[in-house]
This record gives structure tokens, C-alpha cells and sequence, in this order.
């Protein structure tokens, strides 16, 4: 159910099982792993600079895949700690941008790839929640930590407690993502960009990317901040795109630079 092409630089995921809203299994979940796994291993030779994920059908991914789930037997454990977290860090650690376009019903692990993923531009009628509350289950895959910290105690445990979803245009005015858009343009607006990312300066991108990554687990005050920072420009200026970056606006002409 998972897909992976590559064209002028930008390797495209797509979760590809629309009859069930995206929803994985633990295959789905091996298929994914190794989607990232061919798509870095081409960013390592220079052929993939940036990525978007997105989902086939009326919605981007529902969560876990629960249709042959046994409750008395089940491993949520195994299924969480062993297959969706070392997904999600492999996500997170991508060494190019990546993005995501997300519509319809982004829930559980749905929520989680989202949370893994750099920028994340959704449509404005997507669905966003823990509407788990009538399986006896809970909110996963980093859901509790990304929503206490965006929108607070009361607001997640509210929205937990009452199983009620929000909008895609909600929850970017609440902080939980980037752009909101119509969900007629998001994969054209989405794919315009990333295409465009995937001309930038790829090691500055990524340097920016880790250093953000810092300042979010290790909650670096700003001059632990601005001394990473410096060290990273110092980097930086050693580099060729930094070289092209320069003499580009030195010339006044558009930079080309090589990742």
C-alpha cells in the first residue's frame, strides 16, 4: 500500500490503500519503513532533496489498521514501541526537508507521521483528535506530548475526554501546523513548494532542521541556542553551496545550488 517515486529531486510517498482510509498495519508499517530507508539511501547520492508524504482517498491516514485486531490478544506494545517509534525517529531524522499534505481524517498513528514530519500543510476541512475514547483506548504516537505542548493541559484533555475533532483550519490557527489550505489545491500548492525547497541550499536546510530538533528536546535557552547556531555557520561557510550563495548575490543572479 505504499508507494515511492522520485522526480527532479523530490521522492513522493504515498500512502495507497484509499478503501481503508490509509489505515496501517504492521506491513503497511515495514513498507513505509523501507519507503524512507530507498528514499535516504538516494539522498545520500544526491538524487532526492527534498520529500512529501500524502495519502490516497478521502483522507491521509486514520490511524492503525484495527480490522483483524484482537483485543485479547493484541500487542499494542509491540505494535507502538517496536514498529510506529523507530518509524517516526527515521521519519524525523530524513536528511532532506519533508512534508507532508494532509487531508480528511489524520488520526493515532496518522497524527504521529505528521508529527514526524518538517512542514506540514493541511486542507482545511482535514480532522484532527483522539476519538478513541469509544475503543477504550487512548491518544498515541507522541499525540499526548504534541498537544499539551501546542495547545495546553485543558485543551488536550478536553479534546481526549469528548473524542471531538478539529478542523484543518482549527488547528493551524491553534498552532499545530503549518498552512491550512482548500482541500482542492493542498497537493498542487504542496507539491509547488516542495519543488521549489528541493533547488535550495539542502545542508543549510538540514542544519536549520537539527538545530530546531535541539532546541525542541533539549529546551536550549538562546544562547545555547545562538552558539549551536554560530557553530553550524561556521560549518556552513566551508561549503560550495555557500560559496554559490554568495557570489550569487554578489552577481545579482538567481543561486544554483548543488545540496
Amino acid at each position: 500500500m505504499i508507494s515511492l517515486s522520485i522526480t527532479n529531486g523530490v521522492a513522493e510517498v504515498v500512502l495507497d490503500a484509499p478503501h481503508k482510509l490509509n489505515s496501517l498495519d504492521e506491513q503497511a508499517l515495514a513498507e513505509l519503513s523501507q519507503a524512507y530507508d530507498d528514499a535516504a539511501a538516494a539522498a545520500s547520492r544526491g538524487e532526492v532533496r527534498a520529500l512529501l508524504l500524502r495519502g490516497e482517498g478521502r483522507a491521509f491516514c486514520a490511524g492503525r489498521d484495527i480490522s483483524a485486531v484482537k483485543p485479547e490478544s493484541d500487542d499494542a506494545a509491540a505494535y507502538l514501541g517496536g514498529l510506529v517509534e523507530p518509524l517516526l525517529k527515521k521519519m524525523a531524522s530524513f536528511p532532506a526537508p519533508t512534508f507532508a499534505a494532509a487531508h480528511g481524517a489524520c488520526l493515532g498513528v496518522g497524527l504521529g507521521l505528521l508529527l514526524a514530519t518538517d512542514v506540514v500543510y493541511v486542507a482545511e476541512n482535514a480532522k484532527f483528535g483522539s476519538p478513541f475514547a469509544k475503543l477504550g483506548a487512548t491518544l498515541d504516537s507522541g499525540g499526548h506530548w504534541y498537544f499539551t505542548e501546542r495547545l495546553g493541559m485543558h485543551r488536550t484533555l478536553d479534546l481526549i475526554y469528548t473524542a471531538e475533532l478539529i478542523s484543518g483550519a482549527e488547528a493551524v490557527a491553534q498552532g499545530l501546523f503549518s498552512r491550512a489550505m482548500p482541500a482542492e489545491s493542498l497537493l498542487d500548492s504542496t507539491r509547488e513548494i516542495v519543488a521549489k525547497v528541493a533547488t535550495g541550499a539542502t545542508g543549510a536546510f538540514v542544519a536549520s532542521k537539527e538545530l530546531v530538533a535541539h532546541i525542541r528536546d533539549q529546551r536550549l535557552g538562546l544562547w545555547e541556542a545562538m552558539a549551536e547556531e554560530n557553530t553550524e555557520q561556521a560549518r556552513l561557510c566551508k561549503t560550495d553551496d555557500y560559496a554559490e550563495g554568495f557570489r550569487a548575490f554578489q552577481e545579482k543572479r538567481e543561486p544554483v545550488f548543488g545540496g
